[in-house]
Protein backbone atom coordinates (compact mmCIF):
# COMPACT_ATOMS: atom_id res chain seq x y z
CA UNK A 1 0.00 0.00 0.00
CA UNK A 2 0.95 3.69 -0.15
CA UNK A 3 1.49 5.87 2.92
CA UNK A 4 3.04 9.19 3.86
CA UNK A 5 6.45 9.10 5.53
CA UNK A 6 8.74 11.81 6.84
CA UNK A 7 12.49 11.61 6.22
CA UNK A 8 13.83 15.01 7.29
CA UNK A 9 12.51 18.53 7.78
CA UNK A 10 10.43 19.49 4.72
CA UNK A 11 11.00 16.04 3.21
CA UNK A 12 7.62 14.30 3.02
CA UNK A 13 7.21 11.29 0.74
CA UNK A 14 4.39 8.99 -0.30
CA UNK A 15 5.93 5.54 -0.53
CA UNK A 16 5.10 1.86 -0.80
CA UNK A 17 4.97 0.29 2.66
CA UNK A 18 3.83 -3.13 3.90
CA UNK A 19 0.09 -3.69 4.01
CA UNK A 20 -1.31 -3.64 7.56
CA UNK A 21 -2.40 -7.01 8.94
CA UNK A 22 -4.15 -8.25 12.07
CA UNK A 23 -1.44 -8.72 14.71
CA UNK A 24 -3.58 -9.04 17.84
CA UNK A 25 -7.10 -10.49 18.14
CA UNK A 26 -8.35 -7.05 19.21
CA UNK A 27 -7.12 -5.33 16.00
CA UNK A 28 -8.97 -4.25 12.92
CA UNK A 29 -7.57 -3.22 9.56
CA UNK A 30 -9.17 -0.05 8.27
CA UNK A 31 -9.24 1.21 4.68
CA UNK A 32 -8.93 4.99 4.85
CA UNK A 33 -11.60 7.05 3.09
CA UNK A 34 -10.63 10.46 4.44
CA UNK A 35 -7.59 11.79 6.28
CA UNK A 36 -6.08 15.21 6.79
CA UNK A 37 -3.04 17.20 7.83
CA UNK A 38 -3.04 18.67 11.34
CA UNK A 39 -1.37 21.89 12.40
CA UNK A 40 0.61 19.84 14.92
CA UNK A 41 2.01 17.75 12.03
CA UNK A 42 3.81 20.90 10.91
CA UNK A 43 6.12 20.79 13.93
CA UNK A 44 7.55 17.52 12.61
CA UNK A 45 7.55 18.92 9.06
CA UNK A 46 9.59 21.93 10.20
CA UNK A 47 11.96 19.81 12.27
CA UNK A 48 10.74 21.20 15.58
CA UNK A 49 9.71 17.78 16.87
CA UNK A 50 11.88 14.74 16.28
CA UNK A 51 10.96 11.94 13.87
CA UNK A 52 12.90 8.94 12.62
CA UNK A 53 13.60 8.90 8.88
CA UNK A 54 10.81 6.93 7.21
CA UNK A 55 8.40 7.25 10.14
CA UNK A 56 4.69 7.26 9.32
CA UNK A 57 2.65 10.37 10.00
CA UNK A 58 -0.97 11.49 10.34
CA UNK A 59 -3.48 11.01 13.15
CA UNK A 60 -6.87 12.06 11.74
CA UNK A 61 -8.79 9.59 9.60
CA UNK A 62 -11.98 7.64 9.05
CA UNK A 63 -12.74 4.69 6.85
CA UNK A 64 -14.18 1.23 6.29
CA UNK A 65 -13.32 -1.83 8.36
CA UNK A 66 -11.73 -4.42 6.06
CA UNK A 67 -10.81 -7.11 8.59
CA UNK A 68 -11.44 -7.68 12.29
CA UNK A 69 -9.59 -9.80 14.84
CA UNK A 70 -11.26 -12.75 16.54
CA UNK A 71 -11.87 -10.84 19.80
CA UNK A 72 -13.38 -7.73 18.20
CA UNK A 73 -17.06 -7.58 19.12
CA UNK A 74 -18.18 -4.11 18.05
CA UNK A 75 -17.23 -4.03 14.38
CA UNK A 76 -17.42 -6.18 11.29
CA UNK A 77 -15.99 -5.73 7.81
CA UNK A 78 -17.90 -3.04 5.95
CA UNK A 79 -18.54 -0.79 8.95
CA UNK A 80 -17.87 2.92 8.50
CA UNK A 81 -15.91 4.23 11.49
CA UNK A 82 -13.98 7.25 12.73
CA UNK A 83 -10.75 6.94 14.68
CA UNK A 84 -9.80 9.42 17.43
CA UNK A 85 -6.19 10.60 17.25
CA UNK A 86 -5.27 8.30 20.16
CA UNK A 87 -6.13 4.62 20.41
CA UNK A 88 -7.31 3.36 23.81
CA UNK A 89 -8.63 0.13 25.29
CA UNK A 90 -11.88 1.54 26.69
CA UNK A 91 -11.61 -0.59 29.83
CA UNK A 92 -8.97 0.99 32.08
CA UNK A 93 -9.70 3.48 34.87
CA UNK A 94 -8.62 6.43 32.75
CA UNK A 95 -10.91 5.43 29.90
CA UNK A 96 -13.78 4.97 32.35
CA UNK A 97 -13.13 8.53 33.55
CA UNK A 98 -13.16 9.88 30.00
CA UNK A 99 -9.41 10.46 29.80
CA UNK A 100 -8.54 8.05 27.01
CA UNK A 101 -5.37 10.00 26.23
CA UNK A 102 -3.85 8.56 29.42
CA UNK A 103 -4.77 4.93 28.68
CA UNK A 104 -1.78 2.68 29.53
CA UNK A 105 -2.47 0.56 26.44
CA UNK A 106 -3.04 3.59 24.25
CA UNK A 107 -0.88 5.47 21.81
CA UNK A 108 -0.72 8.10 19.09
CA UNK A 109 -0.99 7.28 15.40
CA UNK A 110 2.34 7.77 13.66
CA UNK A 111 4.36 7.12 16.81
CA UNK A 112 7.26 4.70 16.47
CA UNK A 113 6.08 1.34 15.16
CA UNK A 114 2.48 2.37 14.50
CA UNK A 115 0.69 3.23 11.28
CA UNK A 116 -0.07 6.82 10.37
CA UNK A 117 -3.42 8.00 9.12
CA UNK A 118 -2.11 9.60 5.93
CA UNK A 119 -2.11 6.39 3.94
CA UNK A 120 -4.36 3.87 2.27
CA UNK A 121 -4.94 1.67 5.32
CA UNK A 122 -4.24 1.47 9.05
CA UNK A 123 -3.97 -1.29 11.64
CA UNK A 124 -6.09 -0.19 14.60
CA UNK A 125 -5.16 -1.72 17.98
CA UNK A 126 -7.82 -2.29 20.69
CA UNK A 127 -10.47 -1.43 18.13
CA UNK A 128 -13.49 -1.86 20.42
CA UNK A 129 -12.21 0.84 22.76
CA UNK A 130 -10.99 3.15 20.02
CA UNK A 131 -13.29 3.33 17.02
CA UNK A 132 -16.76 4.83 16.79
CA UNK A 133 -19.27 3.51 14.26
CA UNK A 134 -20.83 5.98 11.82
CA UNK A 135 -24.04 5.61 9.78
CA UNK A 136 -23.29 3.63 6.63
CA UNK A 137 -25.13 6.14 4.45
CA UNK A 138 -22.63 8.86 5.38
CA UNK A 139 -20.07 7.18 3.11
CA UNK A 140 -21.96 8.49 0.07
CA UNK A 141 -22.31 12.07 1.38
CA UNK A 142 -19.06 13.92 0.67
CA UNK A 143 -19.79 16.99 2.80
CA UNK A 144 -21.02 14.94 5.75
CA UNK A 145 -18.03 12.60 5.53
CA UNK A 146 -15.72 15.61 5.67
CA UNK A 147 -17.57 17.05 8.67
CA UNK A 148 -17.36 13.69 10.44
CA UNK A 149 -13.60 13.58 9.87
CA UNK A 150 -13.31 16.60 12.18
CA UNK A 151 -14.41 14.33 15.05
CA UNK A 152 -11.04 12.58 14.87
CA UNK A 153 -9.35 15.66 16.35
CA UNK A 154 -10.13 19.31 15.70
CA UNK A 155 -13.83 19.40 16.62
CA UNK A 156 -13.28 17.44 19.82
CA UNK A 157 -10.20 19.49 20.63
CA UNK A 158 -12.11 22.73 20.15
CA UNK A 159 -14.84 21.35 22.41
CA UNK A 160 -12.23 20.39 25.03
CA UNK A 161 -10.89 23.94 24.96
CA UNK A 162 -14.38 25.39 25.33
CA UNK A 163 -15.06 23.17 28.34
CA UNK A 164 -11.72 24.15 29.86
CA UNK A 165 -12.60 27.81 29.33
CA UNK A 166 -15.84 27.26 31.24
CA UNK A 167 -18.07 28.34 28.37
CA UNK A 168 -21.68 28.60 29.50
CA UNK A 169 -24.89 30.13 28.18
CA UNK A 170 -24.65 33.92 28.07
CA UNK A 171 -20.89 34.08 28.56
CA UNK A 172 -18.32 36.08 26.62
CA UNK A 173 -15.55 34.00 25.06
CA UNK A 174 -12.34 35.02 23.30
CA UNK A 175 -10.46 32.65 21.00
CA UNK A 176 -6.71 33.06 20.51
CA UNK A 177 -5.71 31.35 17.28
CA UNK A 178 -7.33 31.25 13.85
CA UNK A 179 -6.26 27.74 12.87
CA UNK A 180 -8.66 24.83 12.50
CA UNK A 181 -8.70 24.10 16.24
CA UNK A 182 -9.35 27.73 17.14
CA UNK A 183 -12.16 27.90 14.60
CA UNK A 184 -13.68 24.70 15.97
CA UNK A 185 -13.36 26.32 19.40
CA UNK A 186 -15.58 29.12 18.10
CA UNK A 187 -18.08 26.53 16.86
CA UNK A 188 -17.95 24.69 20.20
CA UNK A 189 -18.43 27.90 22.18
CA UNK A 190 -21.47 28.79 20.08
CA UNK A 191 -22.88 25.29 20.59
CA UNK A 192 -22.43 25.64 24.37
CA UNK A 193 -24.40 28.88 24.43
CA UNK A 194 -21.80 31.67 24.47
CA UNK A 195 -23.51 35.00 23.81
CA UNK A 196 -20.44 36.87 22.56
CA UNK A 197 -17.46 35.26 20.85
CA UNK A 198 -14.39 37.33 20.03
CA UNK A 199 -12.08 35.71 17.47
CA UNK A 200 -8.47 36.89 17.35
CA UNK A 201 -7.06 36.48 13.85
CA UNK A 202 -5.52 38.44 10.99
CA UNK A 203 -6.43 36.32 7.98
CA UNK A 204 -9.74 37.31 6.43
CA UNK A 205 -10.45 33.89 4.94
CA UNK A 206 -10.15 32.39 8.41
CA UNK A 207 -12.04 35.08 10.29
CA UNK A 208 -14.83 34.74 7.73
CA UNK A 209 -15.14 31.11 8.84
CA UNK A 210 -15.05 32.26 12.45
CA UNK A 211 -18.03 34.52 11.77
CA UNK A 212 -19.80 31.66 9.98
CA UNK A 213 -19.22 29.51 13.08
CA UNK A 214 -20.64 32.13 15.44
CA UNK A 215 -18.00 34.76 16.18
CA UNK A 216 -19.63 38.11 16.94
CA UNK A 217 -16.40 40.16 16.86
CA UNK A 218 -12.99 39.87 15.20
CA UNK A 219 -9.77 41.37 16.56
CA UNK A 220 -7.00 41.53 13.96
CA UNK A 221 -4.36 43.11 16.19
CA UNK A 222 -1.67 41.17 18.03
CA UNK A 223 0.12 41.51 21.35
CA UNK A 224 -0.72 44.50 23.50
CA UNK A 225 -2.90 45.99 20.77
CA UNK A 226 -5.04 42.84 20.75
CA UNK A 227 -5.30 42.89 24.53
CA UNK A 228 -6.47 46.51 24.44
CA UNK A 229 -9.03 45.74 21.71
CA UNK A 230 -10.56 42.85 23.68
CA UNK A 231 -10.66 44.97 26.82
CA UNK A 232 -12.45 47.70 24.90
CA UNK A 233 -15.02 45.22 23.62
CA UNK A 234 -15.66 43.93 27.15
CA UNK A 235 -15.96 47.19 29.12
CA UNK A 236 -12.40 46.81 30.32
CA UNK A 237 -13.06 43.47 32.03
CA UNK A 238 -11.94 40.80 29.55
CA UNK A 239 -13.69 37.57 28.57
CA UNK A 240 -15.25 35.07 30.98
CA UNK A 241 -13.55 32.29 29.05
CA UNK A 242 -10.53 32.27 26.74
CA UNK A 243 -9.61 29.48 24.33
CA UNK A 244 -5.86 29.29 23.67
CA UNK A 245 -5.26 27.31 20.48
CA UNK A 246 -1.72 28.28 19.44
CA UNK A 247 0.75 27.10 22.07
CA UNK A 248 3.38 29.87 22.02
CA UNK A 249 4.57 32.01 24.90
CA UNK A 250 3.04 35.10 23.29
CA UNK A 251 -0.34 33.47 22.73
CA UNK A 252 -0.51 32.35 26.36
CA UNK A 253 0.44 35.81 27.58
CA UNK A 254 -2.34 37.23 25.43
CA UNK A 255 -4.79 34.67 26.82
CA UNK A 256 -3.97 35.60 30.41
CA UNK A 257 -4.20 39.32 29.68
CA UNK A 258 -7.66 39.12 28.09
CA UNK A 259 -9.24 36.84 30.69
CA UNK A 260 -11.71 38.46 33.07
CA UNK A 261 -10.95 38.24 36.79
CA UNK A 262 -12.44 34.93 37.93
CA UNK A 263 -12.43 33.60 34.38
CA UNK A 264 -10.86 30.49 32.84
CA UNK A 265 -8.44 29.65 30.07
CA UNK A 266 -8.92 26.44 28.10
CA UNK A 267 -5.58 25.67 26.46
CA UNK A 268 -5.15 23.13 23.69
CA UNK A 269 -2.37 24.67 21.60
CA UNK A 270 0.53 22.19 21.57
CA UNK A 271 3.22 24.01 23.60
CA UNK A 272 6.28 25.07 21.64
CA UNK A 273 8.80 27.87 21.91
CA UNK A 274 10.51 29.19 25.01
CA UNK A 275 8.87 29.55 28.38
CA UNK A 276 5.23 29.19 29.28
CA UNK A 277 4.00 32.76 29.18
CA UNK A 278 2.39 32.22 32.58
CA UNK A 279 2.70 34.75 35.37
CA UNK A 280 1.37 32.77 38.31
CA UNK A 281 1.26 35.84 40.55
CA UNK A 282 -1.10 37.53 38.09
CA UNK A 283 -3.24 34.41 37.74
CA UNK A 284 -3.36 33.99 41.51
CA UNK A 285 -4.27 37.61 42.19
CA UNK A 286 -6.98 37.61 39.53
CA UNK A 287 -8.39 34.12 40.27
CA UNK A 288 -7.79 32.90 36.71
CA UNK A 289 -8.19 29.15 36.21
CA UNK A 290 -6.19 27.16 33.65
CA UNK A 291 -7.53 23.87 32.26
CA UNK A 292 -6.90 21.90 29.11
CA UNK A 293 -4.20 19.75 27.57
CA UNK A 294 -4.41 16.84 25.16
CA UNK A 295 -8.08 16.46 24.27
CA UNK A 296 -9.67 13.05 25.01
CA UNK A 297 -11.72 13.29 21.84
CA UNK A 298 -12.91 9.68 22.15
CA UNK A 299 -14.95 10.81 25.15
CA UNK A 300 -16.59 13.61 23.18
CA UNK A 301 -17.49 11.85 19.93
CA UNK A 302 -20.76 10.31 21.21
CA UNK A 303 -21.93 13.79 22.31
CA UNK A 304 -20.85 15.67 19.17
CA UNK A 305 -21.76 13.04 16.56
CA UNK A 306 -25.57 13.56 16.66
CA UNK A 307 -25.14 17.32 16.19
CA UNK A 308 -23.04 16.79 13.07
CA UNK A 309 -25.45 14.22 11.69
CA UNK A 310 -28.45 16.53 12.10
CA UNK A 311 -26.61 19.64 10.90
CA UNK A 312 -26.60 21.51 14.21
CA UNK A 313 -22.85 21.97 13.75
CA UNK A 314 -20.82 21.65 10.56
CA UNK A 315 -17.03 21.88 10.93
CA UNK A 316 -16.38 20.97 7.28
CA UNK A 317 -15.48 24.55 6.21
CA UNK A 318 -12.13 24.27 8.02
CA UNK A 319 -11.00 21.97 5.20
CA UNK A 320 -10.13 24.41 2.42
CA UNK A 321 -7.79 22.35 0.23
CA UNK A 322 -8.26 18.78 -0.99
CA UNK A 323 -5.47 16.56 -2.32
CA UNK A 324 -5.07 12.95 -3.36
CA UNK A 325 -2.57 10.86 -1.46
CA UNK A 326 0.25 11.69 -3.87
CA UNK A 327 -0.45 15.37 -3.23
CA UNK A 328 0.22 15.20 0.52
CA UNK A 329 3.72 16.77 0.28
CA UNK A 330 2.16 19.70 -1.58
CA UNK A 331 -0.48 19.92 1.14
CA UNK A 332 2.18 20.22 3.83
CA UNK A 333 3.84 23.01 1.90
CA UNK A 334 0.53 24.84 1.52
CA UNK A 335 -0.21 24.68 5.24
CA UNK A 336 3.33 25.68 6.14
CA UNK A 337 3.04 28.72 3.86
CA UNK A 338 -0.44 29.45 5.29
CA UNK A 339 -2.03 29.30 1.86
CA UNK A 340 -4.23 26.50 3.21
CA UNK A 341 -6.00 26.28 6.55
CA UNK A 342 -6.43 22.50 6.74
CA UNK A 343 -5.77 19.96 4.01
CA UNK A 344 -8.22 17.14 3.34
CA UNK A 345 -6.76 13.93 1.91
CA UNK A 346 -8.73 11.53 -0.25
CA UNK A 347 -6.52 8.43 -0.65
Amino acid sequence: MRATTIHAPFDMRVEDVPDPVIQEPTDVVLRVLRACICGSDLWAYRGESARQPGQRIGHEFLGIVEAAGSEVTGFVPGDLVVAPFVWSDGTCEYCAEGLQTSCPRGGFWGSGGSDGGQGEAVRVPVADGTLVKLPAEAASDDRLLTALLALSDVMGTGHHAALGAGVRPGSTVAVVGDGAVGLCGVLAAKRLGAERIIALGRHTARTDIARLFGATDVVAERGEAAEAAVRELTRGQGAHGVIEAVGTEQSMRTAVAITRDGGSIGYVGVPHGSGTGLDLDVMFDRNIALRGGVAPVRAYIPELLPDILDGTIDPSPVFDLTVALDGVPTGYKAMDHRTALKVLIKP
